[in-house]
């Protein structure tokens, strides 16, 4: 429940209070907001399975955000888009984290026994 409150209270914030990122720290701010969601997905979905830490989730959230916009940095001092891998790890993740609160919501809708095994 706490992930879904912040992302709620996130998105308030950010069409409430504007801000304006220039356009040289769009990649930056891109990765760190896919990582951010891809462990707000994770939040969720461990939550479903009555496994989620708040711990986990805040050192995941801030520590995936900082270490992509980090490959981000990284990769324009070196020419390189280095952050493309960040988006294709966490992409994937946020698909598969998505895939799991869709499995566990449809089982529980239809009321079936077998919610999530993994």
């Amino acid at each position: 429940m706490m992930p879904i409150l912040g992302l709620v209270a996130g998105i308030l914030l950010g069409l409430f209070v504007p801000y304006y990122i220039p356009s040289q720290y769009s990649n930056y701010v891109a990765v760190a907001i896919l990582a951010s969601l891809d462990s707000v997905f994770g939040g969720i979905a461990a939550s479903l399975q009555s496994k989620f830490d708040m711990k986990v989730f805040l050192s995941g959230f801030f520590g995936n955000a900082l270490l992509a916009a980090l490959l981000a940095y990284i990769g324009d001092k070196l020419g390189i888009p280095i952050y493309l891998a960040a988006v294709f790890a966490f992409g994937n993740r946020l698909f598969l984290n998505f895939a799991i609160i869709r499995r566990f919501l449809l089982n529980k809708f239809l009321k079936k026994d077998n919610i999530i095994e993994k």
